[in-house]
């Protein structure tokens, strides 16, 4: 059908916008992805703006309470990267019957509210647990205790790094393992210096959230072992004792001790990235 003189008469009222429309759209995503992240900065700000600068003073405890976190939180992340990073890698290079339960242990302490995970530790660790009970007998006691807040930290920083991690592996080429292990590699060797340097953003990017998630975490702690007193629980005492104005200089505290570690391990690992 040949266009009629009406149709070529209006064609030019209609090609700009035609050609304007990507432009547009790309305009209104990149609005909109302005408002999300200023949506999701304006708690940031309103700490910045509402903090007493005049007089902001540490709590009593409060620097104790940072000292617990910190150490312990290290401690934990130590012992997530040790004893989970091999349950990471067998997810990720193996397929066996019944993976699928497997991966259901791995997700359960995620996908559980944090003060319902530390009601089942208090249920098996307790001092009346079935796993407690034989543990205090040899002298272990897992409530109220570092051990228990370590414990607290683990359960909920690991599944975490296991996602995070086992990702990391899958991105790794299993070609290029395969071309180390026939060259005589062994296994070891071909992970340290193979799959883990390949690996090594995803890897990052787990330990620096296990390492947020144990200092942070609140719910499980909460529970298991309120005292040792770290940040997160001395934060909740010091609004409920003193009111909001005594949590601002701890919560800076836990901003400048939590964030440079996932920022450096984000920056070393991209610069290493690059540099491959």
């Amino acid at each position: 059908m040949s266009p009629t003189p009406l149709d070529a008469a209006a064609a030019p009222l209609f090609a700009p916008h035609a050609a304007q429309s990507p432009a547009r759209r790309a305009w209104m995503v990149a609005a909109a992805g302005l408002a999300g992240l200023l949506f999701l900065g304006l708690p940031f700000a309103g700490l910045f703006i509402s903090t007493p600068w005049r007089t902001l003073h540490l709590q009593q405890g409060d620097l104790a309470s940072l000292g617990v976190s910190v150490s312990y939180s290290l401690l934990a992340v130590a012992l997530v990267v040790v004893f989970t990073t091999p349950v990471a890698w067998w997810l990720a290079r193996h397929d066996f019957r019944g993976k699928w339960i497997v991966e259901m242990l791995v997700l359960l302490p995620l996908l559980t509210p944090p003060l319902a995970m530390g009601l089942l530790l208090s249920m098996s660790y307790g001092p009346y647990g079935w796993i407690g009970q034989p543990l205090d007998r040899l002298g272990l006691n897992l409530t109220n205790t570092p051990s228990a807040f370590v414990l607290a930290q683990v359960y909920g920083s690991a599944p975490y790094f296991i996602v995070a991690a086992r990702s990391a592996f899958e991105g790794v080429p299993r070609e290029l393992e395969q071309i180390s292990l026939t060259l005589g590699q062994s296994p070891w060797r071909t992970f340290w210096r193979i799959t883990v340097p390949l690996s090594g953003l995803g890897l990052a990017a787990g330990v620096a959230l296990a390492w947020v998630r144990a200092l942070g975490e609140f719910g499980i702690v909460l529970i298991v072992a309120y005292y040792p007193q770290g940040i997160p629980v001395k934060l909740w005492v010091n609004l409920q004792d003193t009111g909001l104005t005594a949590v601002y200089p701890l919560l800076w505290l836990f901003f400048l001790i939590g964030l440079p570690l996932p920022l450096l391990l984000g920056a070393l690992s991209r610069r290493g990235q690059r540099g491959a």
